[in-house]
């Protein structure tokens, strides 16, 4: 079902200006240990001593290093290999602060262990993206985060990373739930980081690169370019930039580790409205930008991300119009990974409701992508020389056989007649939402560690607060 946005010929054009925008202009690197590494395999010195310019015989080497597909796991017992052509799976989104009503306060760790609670209880969500927890502090975020998702769901952890010493300390942890596997084998964690568009690599996203390496874990690199902002307002030219800054990415993660798999990301692209100066994420300029990016690393051959998000406060029609658009595009397209599941405010903000909400929209999207299946069966030639012109299809075989993988059951939205609607209570859209979380956090909470793997966790935490202090 996927729709190019760009054709082959359009990534190609953009393709060769971003190899002139990194030999010519070059990226900011702010670790002297990676600006030598880049040198010795060719870079060449920029307009300042912290610039470097790629040569293109060097992105083309490290693109060619990257494998074409990405593994992720959970401790369900569940891997996807993602890819061109391999479907999508969808996350959860990061944030700084948690929804009540139509205000927001500051996201705490038992906000986050609710809203894991609430994903893995979301049968459409894959997995969990980590947040910023304020009860703690900034440096130990990370890696607090993580073990408070780890403790609520079994479902594939995303960490955020706030230090390069949180990237090893999480490094560990995913190894305590491996259970001696290896990570390569069962890659349960994966990590990502997002470079300071244009062209800037910080600190933190590089140790967060070499911190993770050796491990065969995935790592997404991201491009946030904001058209009219941070980059030219014409999308083709947002492209451009935002494609210069992954390969950057890529080069020097390939040159830490070699054969890495990589997540094409520049699905994070944000569009500047200039009537209020907010960084906007859920217009469908943004579905235009995020869905070229999987054109864009189908043309390089790798996997891809994105996220559906709003502008929208509170989860309404607003939140749930541009969740769903940004969504429905990226899954139609080909984008592999696309997370946001839960956000609103730009991605400020999660909300429980409205990850309920997301895993209906996400349900709803999968069955669109999965279309229509033409067969000999499903054609029911014979079934309908059979019944003719009676309409007695309801209580046939043929009926009962495929009416559940034909037609999507919903659990959330209202398809009853408006009598039975006035007598469960009238309840719209947001408040059976609110109803279905407060259900899900009824239920008993399940163990997802072992008392030993607990004992780990928390000892790991320790050392890493313990460090911080010091």
């Amino acid at each position: 079902m996927a729709k190019s946005i760009l054709c082959a010929e359009d990534c190609a054009r953009i393709h060769a200006a971003s190899l002139d925008v990194l030999e010519s202009v070059g990226v900011r690197i702010d670790d002297a240990g990676i600006l030598a590494l880049l040198r010795r395999h060719g870079a060449r010195g920029g307009a300042s001593a912290d610039t470097v310019t790629l040569p293109r015989e060097l992105v083309r080497e490290c693109l060619a290093g990257c494998p074409p597909t990405a593994r992720f796991s959970d401790r369900r017992g569940i891997t996807r290999e993602l890819g061109a052509g391999k479907g999508s799976v969808f996350w959860t989104g990061n944030a700084l602060y948690v929804a009540q009503g139509k205000t927001r306060r500051d996201l705490l760790t038992a906000d986050l262990a609710l809203l894991t609670r609430v994903a893995d209880a979301c049968p459409e969500i894959d997995g969990m993206v980590g947040t910023s927890v304020a009860d703690f502090p900034p440096p130990a975020r990370d890696v607090v985060g993580f073990r408070v998702m780890a403790m609520h769901t079994a479902k594939h952890l995303r960490p955020c990373t706030f230090t390069p010493e949180g990237a090893s300390a999480m490094v560990e942890m995913g190894q305590v739930l491996a259970g001696g596997v290896p990570l390569t084998e069962r890659p349960l964690l994966s990590f990502g980081y997002s470079i300071v568009s244009p062209l800037h690599w910080t600190p933190t996203g590089l140790g967060a690169m070499r911190n993770t390496a050796g491990h065969g874990l995935p790592f997404m690199i991201n491009s946030e370019p904001m058209a009219g902002g941070s980059a030219p307002v014409t999308l083709a030219g947002c492209l451009v930039l935002a494609n210069a800054d992954v390969l950057s990415g890529i080069v020097i993660a390939q040159l830490q580790e070699r054969g890495r798999p990589i997540v094409y990301n520049v699905g994070f692209a944000h569009v500047l409205d200039m009537s209020t100066a907010v960084a906007l994420t859920g217009a469908p300029e943004n579905a235009l930008l995020q869905s070229a990016g999987a054109d864009l690393a189908q043309f390089h051959n790798l996997p891809s991300a994105s996220w559906m998000s709003t502008e929208a406060m509170v989860a309404d029609a607003q939140a749930a119009a541009e969740t769903m658009i940004t969504g429905l595009a990226h899954a139609a397209n080909g984008v592999n990974i696309v997370w946001g599941a839960g956000n609103l405010e730009s991605t400020l903000c999660m909300s429980a409701e409205k990850l309920v909400i997301d895993d209906e929209i996400i349900g709803a999207i999968r069955r669109y992508v999965r279309g229509i299946e033409v067969n000999e069966e499903t054609l029911a030639l014979d079934l309908i020389r059979e019944l003719g012109h009676q309409p007695d299809y309801l209580w046939n075989e043929h009926t009962v056989a495929h009416f559940q993988e034909e037609i999507r059951h919903s659990h959330l939205a209202v398809r009853c007649k408006r009598e039975a609607w006035e007598n469960q209570g009238s309840r719209a859209w947001d408040e059976r939402a609110a109803d279905r979380v407060q259900e899900i956090l009824r239920q008993p909470e399940v163990a997802h560690v072992t008392p030993e793997q607990e004992r780990e966790l928390a000892r790991i935490v320790e050392y890493h607060l313990a460090a911080i202090r010091t």
